[in-house]
């Protein structure tokens, strides 16, 4: 993993300058397998074969993490996403009002665990991925 690549797609997301499934294929083929979004800590932390790159989540002015967790709001968050490309600013403002502190990408496995502050979780998978089966 390139540190300073691994930046550079985390500046993007942030700007919104690049898609995301074009960020998600840069950050895999930079050897990335999973990556962990904390709202607590204001970063994104990318982690791959032993190795690890942290980047701030600059945003100013996000709000603090909902208490209760609400996950229709956060689905709807999701979908919004997915289906109309909303900024990732956006979402994170609407997941943090909706009680979530953090997530893990797992890139390679298809799917993000959302994570509340009790404990609460929610696994989605990515677009035409599920569990497999046995």
């Amino acid at each position: 993993m390139d540190p300073h690549a691994i930046s550079v797609l985390a500046g993007a997301t942030l700007a919104g300058s690049m898609p995301f499934p074009e960020i998600v294929g840069k950050l895999i083929a930079q050897g990335v397998e999973y990556y962990h979004v904390d709202y607590a800590t204001r970063s994104f932390t990318f982690y791959g074969e032993g190795v690890f790159v942290t980047a701030p989540l600059a945003y100013e002015a996000l709000p603090v993490v909902a208490l209760a967790w609400d996950a229709p709001a956060l689905k709807a968050a999701i979908l919004d996403s997915q289906q109309h490309g909303q900024p990732f600013r956006t979402f994170c403002e609407h997941a943090m009002r909706a009680g979530v502190q953090g997530y893990f990408a797992f890139l390679a496995g298809k799917r993000v665990v959302y994570m509340g502050r009790h404990g609460d979780q929610h696994v989605e998978w990515f677009p035409g991925a599920g569990p497999r089966e046995g």
